[in-house]
């Protein structure tokens, strides 16, 4: 069974990006900076597919914690859930995305015109600067950036590096880090094929004040993001959304 779910998410899934993409790059020779709501859309359809063919559902929780406007979101990175579900929770998302992304068929044009933060991760210092440049640029328009200060995705249970992205952007911006912890991994694996039924938790930490140095500010992260995940029966807001 979880075979075919998998099997149906899939088609579901890349069909509807198919038909999203096409329909974005029209859109992208017109008004080429305009394509967000077709993010959205395309993550609108990752979600609500993983729920009614493979059974996965979302629970969010520390509402209160999260800033309204502008904000700088640094999450646990499992899975590529985490990757379109923000498009779903908060309403001008910016992801720091990593420059391989844009050499997606069509799909990639979008996700730059989109508004993101691409960055070259073998660009060392280049990269800082423009993660900089448009870290500032995202602040000033009033999104709310998503970094992963892990630089890419890990196992359930497992933690890399921190990068030091997070703390370049929190200096340039003035903004309070929110820590995020997620536990997506265990319904839909790093590279797996197969989703399995259950519910992914979205946890948002206490937000880190600003001004702290850079050493202290990591080592405050590290510890929010290696944060448990407690009581899971206690949540009730299965919404992706507010």
């Amino acid at each position: 069974m979880t075979l075919l779910r998998s099997l149906l998410f899939s088609i579901a899934f890349f069909g509807g990006t198919f038909c999203l993409t096409i329909a974005g790059s029209v859109v992208a020779l017109f008004a080429p900076t305009r394509l967000l709501p077709f993010a959205v859309a395309w993550a609108r359809l990752g979600l609500w597919s993983a729920r009614v063919l493979c059974g996965i559902r979302v629970e969010v929780s520390g509402w209160e914690n999260l800033p309204a406007g502008v904000a700088l979101i640094a999450s646990r990175h499992q899975s590529a859930f985490d990757t379109m579900v923000w498009f779903t929770l908060v309403p001008k998302c910016c992801y720091v995305m990593k420059k391989e992304l844009l050499r997606i068929p069509l799909m990639g044009r979008l996700m730059s015109g989109s508004g993101m933060i691409v960055v070259d991760r073998e660009g060392g210092a280049r990269t800082i600067r423009a993660l900089v440049t448009e870290g500032k640029r995202a602040a000033r328009e009033g999104k709310q950036i998503v970094i992963f200060p892990e630089g890419t995705r890990a196992d359930p249970g497992a933690m890399l590096p921190l990068q030091p992205g997070v703390a370049a952007l929190a200096a340039v911006t003035g903004l309070p880090v929110v820590p995020v912890i997620t536990d997506s991994g265990r319904c839909w694996g790093r590279r797996a094929f197969h989703k399995y039924p259950g519910t992914i938790h979205i946890v948002i930490r206490p937000a880190i004040p600003p001004g702290l140095k850079r050493d202290a500010l990591m080592q405050r992260l590290r510890q929010e993001l290696e944060t448990e995940i407690p009581d899971l029966d206690r949540f009730v807001d299965n919404s992706v959304g507010r």
